[in-house]
């Protein structure tokens, strides 16, 4: 643990270097924001030399209307002290004036094009952080859009929705304010420096032994800031899965009355956050003071060591006026340290965490010479097929091998935990298999393009999931392009027509958030009937009907009776009805085939099929026998 503690930084700096590296896919506005930028620094940088000409001009001419208004005999020994020439006082009396007005219109002038160019610099430095941020999150979404399952079954989606939108934003935010401040005072500090140097070389001296010490300070704070934001962004994470969590269950949360437990649980993972943001808020209370006590300690001895040069006079007033603002310009990028610190920290923190997900490598991927799946005819063949989670753990298949045939009805029967939603997954690749093959047609799954595979598959889940969408567009979800005979026809087909149409906006109707608007039934018969307007040739059918009444089952089973003609079906069996027309009915025991057959055959062979039939299956008899009276009331 403390080796990767120690690595964290460096990695959060490597990462956050790549993050900068999305700038190149916004030059246009990147040039313009930090040309802006060094033009609007130079006018800052010129306004403290016109200040200086100002007061000088304004000494000289003091000193020779001074010299001036001497009598005759005296001017002669007040030039030779002065070391200028009668016609120099002259001069500087005469031009004194116009010197001030030049140097005040010039100050003006430079102050309205720094101004100009800061807005410059401020918007378009904003709309690249804004194009980088859209870029950031673009490109998560596609990764998460084509991560494995398994990726899924890892990480929790609050973590996820974190590191999409909050570390995102810190990335941009950083993008559009702490790297520019960054530049800014690199630009501004190199420019103040080399004007020190040409201004008064031994002064400036006196302040470069401030630098390394803020530079110091800037690489521990860094150094200690940036695991502290890691672990912030981990707390916030499994703050905000507790609640998507809660969200998600609220009625499974009221009708237990968790209420008070859900809050508790909160209320700690609230707590652990809230503590360690005080011990980042400390850090930085430490940090900040820290900054400016080095900034105002060279500023002390500045003004020690440039009050005995004015004195020894080697040093005019309007220099050290100058000299002293330009050493405001060193130290104002020290003292903006502690916020360019906390932002970066924030960012290199947040760009690990969106690299972990853009980096992460999904277990089931396109070969490189993976071919486009022909159209499929149906055949499906489980070749000695082991599967387990992760790569370790027990074996949740071992050894399955059985084939169906094209238009062939697959029964999956036997108990929880026995593999059956195992068997389903594999078929549409959403795992690869741990050893062993499937083959479809005869192809290996592993060396078929995946979107062409599962674009010829149709697929209703037990756990029915609908979009925030009108039910028309749920149901052609996997064809847009479907017209509206097609869509009717796919809800005839699932016993859904008649319910939608008696909606007030039909097809139109908004089904509302995982589809809340309509009851478990209809939801289910949407679920199918986006799954029909495919015409697959391959059905998967995980218990399909269990979330409705026996005369929408009714419908519904004489609905998919018609439509598993001629295709292939796997069909997690729940009722009797599914067990007794299937082709072949497959017996799973603790991952293994225990048996495969028809009803007939396994009734007489199988004492694990019997045993289920008669305690699970057999009531359903009575049920079955009362679906066509039901349906006819």
């Amino acid at each position: 643990m403390q080796a990767q503690a120690a690595r964290r930084p460096s990695g959060g700096m490597a990462s956050l270097g790549r993050a900068i590296r999305y700038l190149g896919n916004h030059k246009r506005s990147t040039i313009l924001a930090y040309g802006a930028l060094f033009i609007a620094t130079i006018a800052q940088l010129a306004v403290p030399l016109m200040i200086q000409n100002m007061i000088n001009s304004v000494t000289r001419g003091v000193s020779a209307n001074s010299i001036l208004s001497l009598p005759q005999a005296e001017q002669g020994a007040a030039l030779a002290d002065a070391e200028l020439t009668l016609e120099q006082v002259t001069a500087n009396a005469f031009n004194a004036e116009q010197l001030i007005i030049n140097a005040t219109i010039l100050i003006v002038a430079f102050a309205v094009m720094r101004a100009l160019f800061s807005f410059v610099q401020a918007f378009m430095a904003e709309t690249t952080s804004q194009g980088v941020a859209f870029d950031f999150r673009n490109d998560v979404f596609t990764k998460l859009q084509r991560l494995s399952f398994s990726y899924y079954d890892q990480h929790q989606t609050g973590q996820l929705m974190v590191r999409a939108t909050d570390d995102v934003e810190k990335l941009r935010l950083f993008i559009a304010q702490g790297l520019v401040l960054a530049v800014q005072a690199f630009v501004l500090l190199a420019g103040a420096l080399i004007i020190l140097m040409l201004i008064n070389f031994r002064l400036t001296l006196v302040v470069l032994p401030i630098l390394p010490i803020a530079l110091v300070l800037f690489m521990v704070f860094g150094a200690v800031a940036q695991p502290l934001f890691a672990e912030f962004q981990v707390r916030l994470s499994r703050l905000n899965t507790i609640l998507q969590e809660n969200l998600a269950g609220i009625k499974v949360v009221k009708a237990f009355t968790r209420e008070r437990s859900e809050q508790e649980k909160y209320q700690n993972a609230n707590d652990r956050m809230y503590q360690h943001s005080l011990r980042i808020g400390m850090t930085f209370a430490f940090l900040f003071p820290t900054i400016f006590l080095v900034a105002q300690v060279g500023q002390a001895v500045l003004l020690y060591f440039g009050g005995n040069q004015i004195l020894g006079g080697t040093l005019a007033l309007g220099d050290y006026q100058a000299f002293s603002l330009y050493t405001l310009y060193v130290f104002f990028p020290i003292g903006q340290l502690g916020f360019i610190i906390t932002l970066m920290a924030q960012a290199s923190a947040s760009a690990e965490r969106v690299f972990d997900i853009l980096d992460a490598e999904s277990d089931v991927s396109d070969k490189p010479d993976a071919i486009a799946m022909p159209s499929i005819e149906g055949q499906v063949e489980f070749r000695g097929v082991s599967f387990r989670y992760f790569d370790s753990g027990d074996d949740v298949l071992s050894n399955v091998s059985f084939r169906a045939e094209p238009g062939q009805t697959i029964a999956l029967l036997g108990a929880t935990g026995s593999g059956k939603t195992t068997i389903i997954n594999l078929i549409p690749r959403f795992y690869d298999v741990s050893d062993g093959a499937v083959l479809i047609d005869g192809h290996d799954l592993r060396d078929l393009k995946m979107d062409t595979l599962r674009s010829q598959i149709g697929i209703v889940l037990q756990e029915t999931n609908l979009f925030n969408a009108s039910i028309r567009e749920n149901i052609a979800f996997g064809r847009p392009n479907a017209s509206q005979d097609e869509i009717e026809a796919a809800a005839q087909a699932a016993a859904a027509h008649d319910f939608i149409t008696s909606f007030p906006n039909g097809y139109d109707t908004k089904v509302g958030e995982r589809g809340t608007t309509l009851s478990g039934g209809q939801k289910q018969r949407v679920a199918i009937a986006r799954a029909l307007i495919l015409d697959p040739k391959l059905l998967i059918l995980d218990d399909s009907t269990s979330n409705v009444d026996l005369e929408t089952e009714y419908h519904i089973q004489q609905a998919l009776d018609r439509l598993m003609q001629g295709r292939t079906s796997f069909v997690i069996a729940q009722r009797i009805t599914t067990v007794l027309n299937a082709d072949q009915i497959i017996v799973l025991d603790k991952g293994q085939v225990a048996a495969v057959g028809t009803h007939s055959e396994l009734i007489e062979r199988s004492p694990i099929y019997a045993e289920i039939y008669n305690s699970q299956l057999v009531e359903d008899v009575e049920v079955n026998a009362a679906l066509p009276q039901a349906a006819g009331k």
